[in-house]
C-alpha cells in the first residue's frame, strides 16, 4: 500500500505562496484511494493562500481518484483537467476551484518556472 507523497501537497501550498489565486476561496477535497482506503486531504483557498491538511471545512469541490494519479497530476507528469476527461479524476461540486488550483500544478499552463508535463513539451 502506498500513500499520497506529502511533500507533493506541501509544495503546492508553498507555490500559492508565490502566485496566489486571488479570484477565488474555498475548500477542496481530495478523496485518495488506495485499495479499499480513502484519505481524505483538504485543500482550502483563502485569501489567494492555499493551506493543506488532514480535516477542513465543510468542501465546495469534492475531487476522487487513486493514488497514482494524484501523484501523477501533483508531481507534473499528467494534467488533471485531462484525468478528469478521461475518468481517472471525478470531481463534484465547484469545479471551477480545481481550475484555480491547476495553475499551481507542475506542467499547467501559466506555471511559470515549473517543469511541463512530457507530453505538454514543445518541440523547438
Amino acid at each position: 500500500m502506498t500513500e499520497l507523497d506529502e511533500s507533493l501537497l506541501e509544495a503546492l501550498a508553498e507555490r500559492s505562496r508565490e502566485r496566489p489565486i486571488t479570484a477565488f476561496n474555498g475548500v477542496v477535497r481530495f478523496d485518495v484511494r488506495d485499495g479499499d482506503r480513502v484519505d481524505e486531504w483538504y485543500l482550502t483557498i483563502a485569501k489567494g493562500v492555499v493551506t493543506v491538511g488532514r480535516k477542513g471545512g465543510a468542501p465546495d469541490c469534492v475531487v476522487t481518484g487513486d493514488v497514482a494519479t494524484f501523484d501523477a497530476v501533483l508531481s507534473g507528469k499528467a494534467n488533471a483537467m485531462a484525468a478528469l476527461l478521461r475518468g481517472a479524476l471525478d470531481a463534484q461540486g465547484k469545479v471551477v476551484l480545481l481550475t484555480a488550483l491547476q495553475r499551481l500544478f507542475p506542467g499547467s499552463p501559466g506555471a511559470v518556472g515549473l517543469p511541463t508535463a512530457g507530453y505538454a513539451e514543445r518541440l523547438s
